[in-house]
């Protein structure tokens, strides 16, 4: 068993997932904060709402607290408004230009990400992914249960876990965009907090530990 062969097997019952789920670059990003500690279906209802304004020069001129209304739905939407409010203002040291950001080496890109108010590791790698093309796995509760269950020892620290996901990796962006998506899918599927086993596809390789 080993990640390659996770991989594969969750792209050959899946398919393609065609991540992340947005309309454009930015909405990606937006919703890449606004899905922190909440789930999808209610970031879905607050995109509806913010959807009018989802140009950065839009939101940079709405007042705070007219975001957070607009994106209630979603939770903790005080918090989440400045949050987007302060990833505008990084975001502008770019003109707001992705093509820009694209050039900046991953490594420093990362460290800028995290500087930001309420960008922790996983929005940040979600955003290095799936806005600036740059191949990173993203650590999510759903890897962490997965690969737990597999039998993976992983390391409780996100950056050991990343990069030890990583090296046994290609350095492929269409890999890593296609395996957190797939292990998400995998997760809503099979591997829910009370598993589905039967007709898992990682049935046969998986050590079933579920303490």
């Amino acid at each position: 068993m080993n990640i390659q062969e996770i991989y594969d097997k969750l792209y050959d019952r899946y398919g393609p997932q065609h991540w992340w789920p947005a309309e454009s670059t930015f909405q990606m990003m937006v919703g890449a904060i606004l899905v922190q500690n909440t789930s999808w279906r209610n970031v879905d209802k607050a995109l509806i709402q913010v959807n009018p304004y989802l140009t950065p020069e839009s939101i940079e001129n709405l007042p705070t607290d007219q975001l957070a209304q607009l994106i209630r739905s979603s939770g903790f939407f005080n918090i989440k408004a400045k949050r987007i409010k302060a990833y505008l203002t990084w975001f502008k040291t770019y003109d707001y230009d992705v093509n820009k950001v694209k050039e900046i080496d991953q490594q420093q890109l990362r460290r800028e990400l995290l500087e930001v108010n309420g960008i922790g590791r996983e929005t940040a790698d979600v955003m290095l992914l799936y806005a600036f093309d740059k191949p990173v796995f993203v650590v999510d509760a759903y890897a962490r249960r997965i690969f737990y269950r597999m039998g993976f020892e992983m390391p409780s620290s996100y950056d050991a876990f990343r990069s030890l996901v990583e090296k046994e990796l290609p350095d492929n962006l269409a890999i890593y965009n296609e395996y957190h998506a797939l292990l998400v899918e995998h997760a809503k599927v099979h591997c829910k907090a009370k598993p589905v086993c039967n007709g898992c596809p990682l049935l046969a390789i998986c050590e079933r530990r579920l303490d």
